[in-house]
């Protein structure tokens, strides 16, 4: 670990700045993609040497919810992964400047050229009874089209601490395009009607291809292993420090006559407590809240089961950071309602190829060209991720991985007769092939599996409902060489959920915070093209 750097003894004026700017440091407080990439836009584009950036980590690896590990022998497992399309500017922007673990191309390259060889295309984006829907209809009424033209086109303010069902009929939630739509995205009928309206008008252009998943993007391997590795590489090449196992506590902060500045951090590394003098010229970013704080993993004969904390390590800093400051935003809106956020999502290896057999059979879709399976008919909501093979570098070639989720965790099952949540990775199987229609070449699927379940109480925190100024802004007001970013600090228009937002987050304080003359680059907005707008809606028509 680097010990903080010393006060600046240059002359005044103009030189002393110079000085204070070169010897300037930058704390960066949790290793998720977010202070990944904002560690690498303060080197590109702020030309700051590696070695006065700390990146400050409470698990033992980087990459925050972008995280995969495993083997054939034990079991690969991944808590989850995140969608592309072509309009991730920001990220595709950060992506552009790192290699591959290879060196022969960018990231941003290499995700191009797997997609244009691998082009999404379902033919089964729904399953029902066992049996595939191509091209599912949208079942829109034209009064529940009528309603999303006017939840799209009305101001944002008008969304204000509402929730999408306050919006929409029964009759809509029981449609394939909410079904399609929420298992897609993540999202529940209680959450955000603000974030919902983001997304109509984010992702509008993937409407007409919706039911195909077509427009949708995949990386080469797991996004740890595509993304992560190869970003964490770079910085450490930079020279960037990573503090690991370092769980940050407490931010002092001190009153200044041009605003309050962070003077001091508190950590927990191991048994031992420390902490980091801030200067008045170093900087510090803090990743605010967690999607996937408080995992807890199962196995194929044990459930995955929630500690029984309300909150850990970041929810608890930036709790810290809140209390008495309401220009930190108001975290409990987000982490105090775990039965509307969790989700269970299981990573399966497959150690016979039957299951792939059959599946690609029932659905018709190759793994290269499929996407998300959706069983129409589950109470659980249960989705398949079912990825080209290797998902995994090294993953042999006798083995294949896919991944799940329950949106409906805490409902009972339709074959095993208990909630997702109380289930082993055994139950979980025995579950996902009875919606196959395959119990007789079931249970030796079963037998050469390993089924991982992974609980995690607050997945869609950030969808939860919400006012104005419960995500604070990523400079907070009245305070300087402070910035806050990560799924929950306030980036007009983009949509939580995404790398993008993170990235687009890391992008805006990296600038803002140093003065840099420019800007992220625009939200795509699908609004502001008239064509796609009338193809959209054409589209709902016709279904």
């Amino acid at each position: 670990m680097v010990a903080a750097p010393k006060p600046a003894h240059a002359a005044a004026g103009h030189s002393r700045e110079l000085a204070r700017q070169s010897e300037s440091h930058f704390y960066l407080i949790g290793g998720g993609i977010a202070s990944l990439a904002a560690a690498a836009f303060l080197c590109r584009d702020a030309h700051i040497q590696g070695n006065r950036i700390t990146i400050i980590e409470a698990l033992d690896t980087v990459g925050g919810s972008l995280d995969a590990e495993g083997s054939a022998l034990h079991g690969y497992v991944m808590r989850g992964g995140r969608m592309f399309e072509s309009q991730y500017v920001c990220t595709y922007d950060l992506f552009s400047s790192i290699p591959t673990l290879e060196g022969d191309r960018s990231v941003t390259r290499e995700i191009f050229d797997w997609n244009d060889k691998h082009a999404s295309s379902a033919k089964s984006r729904l399953l029902r009874d066992g049996r595939r829907i191509e091209a599912p209809e949208f079942e829109l009424s034209d009064d529940q089209i009528e309603r999303l033209e006017q939840v799209a086109t009305q101001p944002e303010a008008l969304f204000d601490g509402k929730a999408i069902e306050d919006f929409f009929d029964d009759a809509f939630f029981r449609s394939n395009f909410w079904l399609m739509w929420s298992s897609t995205f993540g999202f529940r009928r209680w959450h955000s009607a603000m974030e919902f309206r983001r997304y109509l008008l984010r992702f509008a252009h993937m409407v007409p291809g919706f039911n195909q998943l077509r427009g949708t993007m995949r990386t080469t391997y797991n996004q740890f292993d595509s993304l992560v590795r190869p970003l964490h590489k770079w910085l450490r090449e930079q020279g960037v420090t990573f503090a690991i196992n370092t769980r940050v506590t407490k931010i002092e902060f001190v009153d200044t006559t041009d605003g309050k500045r962070p003077a001091s951090i508190d950590y927990v590394c191991g048994t031992h407590a420390g902490h980091y003098e801030v200067f008045d010229h170093d900087r510090v970013i803090v990743t605010i809240g967690s999607m996937t704080e408080g995992t807890t993993q199962g196995s194929m004969e044990r459930p995955a089961r929630f500690s029984g904390k309300p909150s850990g390590g970041a929810w608890q800093l930036w709790d810290a950071l809140a209390s008495g400051r309401p220009e930190f935003g108001r975290p409990a809106a987000f982490s105090r309602h775990i039965e509307r956020s969790q989700w269970l999502s299981f990573t399966t290896t497959l150690h016979h190829s039957a299951f792939f057999d059959v599946l690609r059979d029932v659905t018709g879709d190759d793994p290269a060209q499929g996407g998300i399976v959706t069983f129409a008919r589950s109470s659980w909501l249960i989705s398949m991720v079912i990825p080209h093979q290797p998902h995994f570098p090294g993953q042999p070639e006798d083995v294949s991985v896919l991944w799940g989720y329950g949106l409906a965790a805490d409902a009972v099952g339709d074959f095993v007769r208990k909630p997702m949540l109380a289930c082993t990775g055994r139950e979980i199987m025995t579950e996902v092939l009875g919606h196959l229609g395959m119990p007789a070449t079931g249970r030796r699927i079963v037998q050469d599996s390993i089924c991982i379940p992974c609980y995690m109480p607050y997945a869609t925190a950030q969808f939860m409902r919400r006012q104005k100024g419960d995500r604070p802004e990523v400079i907070p007001t009245g305070y300087r060489n402070l910035a806050l970013i990560g799924q929950f600090c306030e980036l007009p228009d983009d949509v939580v959920f995404t790398v993008e937002y993170s990235v687009r987050s890391a992008q805006t304080a990296v600038y803002r915070l140093l003065g840099i003359d420019k800007s992220a680059p625009p939200v795509f907005r699908d609004k502001q093209d008239i064509q796609i707008l009338q193809d959209v809606l054409s589209t709902l028509h016709a279904h």
